[in-house]
């Protein structure tokens, strides 16, 4: 079990990933460090009170900007001021403050990506007969029909935090479409053993634009993300060309010693037990313990089934993900590229990202 970390170390862990991981990597020390100075205590409508306060001043400027039509400088302030009401709802919305910071966290995001280049479009697709999948597109300038690929994140990350995924996807020509897992975001519904419907509605709706080449779709999920990029290779092997899983768990990450063991792991920052709970519509680690056996892909039975090509990523000693289940993957089904990094979650190092673009690129040339 792991141990609730205190407002100190949370501090901490928050200096040490500022400019350097996640969400935090885009903040800067000198609007970090006050915040932490004013934090008493870990009430999440105080933190989000705070992350709101360095937030303003850069909305502000952001209207400033655009104001007097300086695109580039509004680019920028929006899109600092999204990262700071990032942080406010982080890792988890789940008090009024929290919320409304990821309101004004998404608003803020698409204001940013009226300036990207390629930019932003925000698309909404059917799925069932009343809902919507709020999802994120951009494809490389000068490349049509383009492939794309699919790109989410796990239980804390909503697709905003796609970009700079993105941002690498599209420097090695392909598009990138971001979206919520399950549960996560503006995702339509939880997450359940049937929930990688959401995916194939994201799939259905590729297929038919003409500026998309529908025969070069991927999918890259990223930590929980990579369980559903993992399931998505197995129930969708025809219309993928490839898939990422990065940092996902597959069978042992579902049982309940692990999930008990890997509660507030190191590398978690606060709030993940209600993070996981929440993603599935659940209230607690108990329920998490009843419920999640059941989404092993081994129980499930998929494991042996054709897949399409599969690149499983992870970091040697991962505490939220055990490394047993990269190897399950090898050890079933077809044959799979894997690569292990030093360190913990998802084997984050200078050189995993890019080993990762690099696969994309060669499995969905033209």
């Amino acid at each position: 079990m792991g141990r609730i970390k205190s407002l100190e170390e949370i501090k901490a862990m928050v200096r040490e990933r500022t400019g350097k991981r996640t969400v935090f990597r885009g903040a800067r020390m000198e609007d970090v460090e006050p915040v932490l100075k004013r934090l008493t205590s870990k009430d999440p409508d105080l933190w989000a009170a705070e992350w709101s306060r360095a937030a303003g001043p850069y909305e502000e400027a952001g209207e400033a900007h655009e104001g007097a039509g300086r695109s580039d400088e509004a680019r920028e302030a929006f899109f600092m001021a999204y990262i700071y009401y990032t942080l406010g709802r982080y890792p988890v919305p789940h008090s009024p403050g929290k919320r409304e910071c990821a309101r004004k966290s998404l608003a803020l995001f698409k204001r940013a990506g009226r300036y990207f280049t390629p930019p932003l479009e925000v698309l909404e697709i059917p799925y069932g007969t009343d809902q919507m999948i709020p999802v994120y597109l951009r494809k490389p300038e000068g490349t049509a029909p383009c492939p794309v690929v699919i790109n989410f994140g796990g239980i804390d990350s909503y697709k905003p935090e796609c970009h700079e995924y993105d941002e690498a996807l599209l420097r090695a020509g392909l598009g990138a479409c971001a979206m919520d897992m399950p549960g996560v975001g503006e995702a339509p519904i939880k997450g359940s053993t049937t929930a990688e419907t959401l995916f194939s509605a994201v799939i259905d709706y590729l297929c038919g634009r003409e500026d998309v080449d529908a025969r070069r779709i991927a999918i890259l999920g990223r930590s929980f993300g990579g369980y559903w990029s993992a399931k998505m290779s197995f129930v969708e092997p025809e219309r993928l060309r490839a898939a990422v899983v990065w940092g996902g768990g597959v069978h042992y990450n579902f049982q309940p010693e692990w999930v008990r063991q890997s509660t507030n792991a190191e590398s978690y920052l606060m709030d993940h037990e209600i993070c996981r709970a929440s993603a599935f519509g659940l209230r607690n680690l108990d329920e998490l313990a009843a419920f999640f056996p059941s989404l092993s892909l081994k129980t499930q039975g998929l494991l042996d089934r054709p897949s399409c090509p599969m690149l499983i990523v992870n970091g040697k000693n991962d505490l939220q993900t055990p490394i047993e289940d990269l190897y399950l993957l090898l050890e079933h089904g077809e044959p799979k590229t894997a690569r292990v990094f030093p360190g913990g979650h998802m084997g984050q190092t200078p050189e995993t990202l890019p080993t990762i673009v690099r696969w994309l690129r060669q499995e969905l040339a033209a």
